[in-house]
Order: structure tokens, then sequence, then C-alpha cells
């Protein structure tokens, strides 16, 4: 069996927790975003996660799970339940998804230079701000100076997303590609 520790961690999403593992669940920059159990078909540890009757949403990135509950239940009443779910489905070293990746998913070799470029920003300078927070960030197309970007995890329905969005990541690729970007929106993941 793998040794597995599990702690905690509040982001800016009240309904969200982080559960962050001593190992990498994921290669860095690949995340997957289950908003309902159908969505979960490839992964049976999100599987498990929903049969829990308050999990709303599960995402993996990196070395972590964040786990989406409904907004009647205190994450002191299910906090232990959801570790005891997590923590020997790892252990045992179960397959976290049923499939694998054959190709980096923000390299795209058709990608315009402008493109590039939006993409590079987002990983270097967007992505770890969010991923500390639980979430995810992922580039879904750039046309006529619009940015459109998917928001997932604990970003995904977050109050604090819009500021986000606007305030942080906005301003950040207008000052860095000021003839290029005009405006920065959310798609629906």
């Amino acid at each position: 069996m793998r040794p597995v520790n599990i702690y905690m961690e509040a982001n800016p999403n009240p309904n969200s927790m982080k559960f962050v593992v001593n190992f990498m669940l994921l290669q860095d920059g690949v995340s997957f975003d289950y908003p309902n159990a159908e969505a979960a078909q490839q992964s049976p540890l999100a599987q498990e996660l929903f049969q829990l009757p308050y999990v709303d949403r599960v995402f993996y990135m990196s070395n972590f799970i964040t786990v989406t509950k409904k907004e009647e239940v205190d994450w002191l009443e299910i906090q232990d339940e959801i570790k005891s779910v997590i923590k020997p489905y790892l252990e045992n070293e179960k397959p976290l998804l049923l499939e694998e990746l054959d190709k980096d998913p923000l390299f795209d070799e058709n990608d315009s230079e402008v493109v590039k470029k939006i993409k590079g920003i987002l990983d270097e300078y967007i992505r770890p701000a969010v991923e500390q927070d639980g979430g995810a960030i992922g580039f879904s197309s750039f046309q006529d100076g619009v940015v459109k970007v998917k928001l997932q995890g604990s970003c995904s329905g977050c109050p604090a997303s819009t500021v986000t969005l606007k305030n942080g990541i906005e301003n950040l690729l207008k000052q860095m590609l000021p003839n290029d970007v005009k405006e920065v929106i959310a798609e629906d993941a």
C-alpha cells in the first residue's frame, strides 16, 4: 500500500475544499473537472465521491482534489467522510482515470502567435495563483480581442471569480498584450 497523507485547505469558495495529498496525481498543468456524476464516467474516484449525497463537483489537479459541496451542509460534518473515501482509494493505488493522456493539453502547434502568448501568460502567471485556490483556468478561444477562458474546480461558481477574472486576469493580459487583448470573459464549464 502507498502511504497517503491528506491535509485540507480552504479557498475563496466557501463551498469548496482542497484535499491535498503528498504526491502528484497528475502531470503539471493537467486538470479534470467533473461538474456531475455523469461527467465522471472516466474517473472511478470521482464516481465514488459523487455517491456522497452532498458532493456537487469534483476537480483534480497536480497534487490535490477539490470537492465542492452542496450549500446546506457544513464542512465539519462531512470532511472526514470525504477523506475516508479518498485515502483508501489512493492507498490501494487504484487508477485516478480510466484513460491516459497522450498530448500536452496546453500546446497546439496550430495556435497563432498571440494565442501562444496568451496561453503562456495564463500558464506562467495565472495558473499557479488559481491552482493555489483549488481551481484551474483553461484557455477556450481568442477572437477579435476577446479571450474566453474556462474556470474550473473551486473557481466554478465562486463568488470571487468575477473579481479575479476582471481585476486579475483581464488586467494582466491587457497590460502584457495591450494591442491584442480587449476583454476576458468566462465560458461556462
